[in-house]
């Protein structure tokens, strides 16, 4: 199970790769200026990075669309 990374659990101790994933899911939330950022990674290493969309019709949060993402590339490939 994951855990939720806070501002004080990122930092010290944390795997490179992991702080990556990190970066890129809260550049997400910041470019995009949206209240959720992720980034989810495949077992090619291919990174999947979104935001959370809020539509009238349709409310996903990041990673429901990071994993989203993810899946239809799978399965183009």
């Amino acid at each position: 199970m994951l855990s939720p990374m806070t501002e004080s659990s990122v930092g010290a101790g944390i795997d490179p790769e992991d702080s990556k994933i990190i970066t890129l899911a809260r550049s997400a939330r910041a470019r995009n200026g949206v209240p959720e950022g992720a980034a989810v990674r495949d077992e090619t290493g291919r990174t999947y990075v979104a935001g959370t969309v809020e539509l009238d019709s349709l409310k996903l949060s990041a990673l429901q669309t990071a994993v989203a993402m993810a899946a239809v590339s799978y399965t183009h490939l």
